[in-house]
């Protein structure tokens, strides 16, 4: 529904009936189509760290207390989508990348740019993203934290840290508040900024967008992970494995169900599952549900793979055990995005 309809917002529950919720937060923020979509996780307290350190906008704790809390973290949560400018704040003492930094932005961000923690302290209460120096010493985790004490938004504040030796030793992740991300060089920040101001590749300039791919691909790699490919057809199975192999993936691959089963059941390292649902005997659909009722396959990713686009058949797909769906002929792109929503988490 996310790639059908790219919502301007998500709430998502944690604990749903056929996977965690964890693995849908995974799966978005892997997908350079929906990787800009604002996720806000609604769960228990104990989720809140993992969630923001995962790219949620923001956290909305269970059991809701009432049904004001819902109403105000959907008007905070709309007044973030609805506003046009996206504020960064930038804390770091006069440099050649700072400057290289600010020039990089585009008209959808606002620097708000402060030399020293003095400066910072004041313009964090209007950020929605913070890029800090690493090499400030006398500026920390505490200094957000007591910032997003006076917003009193559900929206987190987020912190991209440069790296610079080892400067940065007191900026742990025990504060659960935030999420926090480190970058060397200035293509990592740019793209680290990307991500936590939410924005759309649609959007973004064309030098934007190759940072983007890069770092995200750079932090993704498949090398080494093993699929298991199952189709009828020879062709199919050699034009997946080639994509596959330029990646560096282990590929095996099997002609029916019942050697899919058999492989799923006898090879612990299968890493993840491309199923054809069209094939003689036992179908994709069958095969899933068998596997699904293995133990080695209530955890293991099921994609399905038809030459048929319609919703009525992506949906018995889904009841059937796949955790996501490929139609025929597969984009190469769209292919790996869904590996690496899976597999690189």
């Amino acid at each position: 529904m996310t790639r059908d309809f790219l919502p301007s917002v998500i709430t998502l529950d944690i604990h749903l009936p056929d996977m965690e919720g964890w693995r849908i937060l995974d799966r978005l923020k892997a997908d350079l189509l929906t990787r800009h979509v604002p996720v806000c996780v609604v769960s228990t307290d104990d989720a809140r760290d993992r969630a923001l350190q995962s790219g949620a906008i923001g956290f909305v704790s269970k059991p809701l207390q009432s049904a004001d809390v819902a109403h105000a973290a959907i008007e905070q949560l709309a007044r973030y989508v609805e506003r046009p400018l996206k504020r960064l704040a930038v804390v770091m003492p006069p440099s050649e990348l700072r400057t290289q930094l600010i020039d990089s932005l585009d008209g959808e961000v606002e620097p708000l740019i402060a030399d020293g923690p003095a400066q910072a302290r004041s313009i964090l209460c209007d950020a929605d993203c913070v890029v800090v120096d690493g090499a400030l010493s006398d500026f920390g985790p505490e200094d957000v934290l007591d910032a997003l004490a006076d917003r009193r938004s559900i929206c987190q504040l987020p912190v991209v840290l440069y790296r610079d030796g080892d400067a940065r030793v007191h900026w742990g992740r025990e504060h659960g508040a935030f999420g926090q991300r480190e970058a060397g060089s200035l293509e990592e920040l740019r793209a680290q900024v990307a991500f936590w101001l939410h924005r759309s590749p649609g959007g973004m300039s064309e030098r934007d967008r190759h940072d983007f791919e890069a770092t995200l691909e750079g932090q993704q790699g498949l090398k080494g992970k093993k699929a298991l490919i199952v189709d009828d057809d020879m062709r199919n199975i050699f034009a997946l494995a080639t994509v596959l192999d330029e990646v560096g993936m282990v590929i095996v691959s099997a002609d029916n169900g019942r050697e899919a089963i058999r492989l799923v059941e006898s090879d612990p390292a299968i890493d993840i599952v491309l199923m054809d649902i069209m094939m003689p005997e036992m179908d994709g659909l069958t095969t899933m549900q068998t596997i699904r009722r293995l133990r080695r396959g209530r955890e293991l990713p099921l994609v399905a793979v038809t030459a048929k686009a319609m919703k009525g058949d992506r949906q018995k797909c889904i009841e059937a055990g796949a955790w996501d769906y490929l139609s025929k002929p597969v984009d190469p792109t769209h292919l790996l995005a869904v590996l690496r929503g899976w597999l690189c988490r």
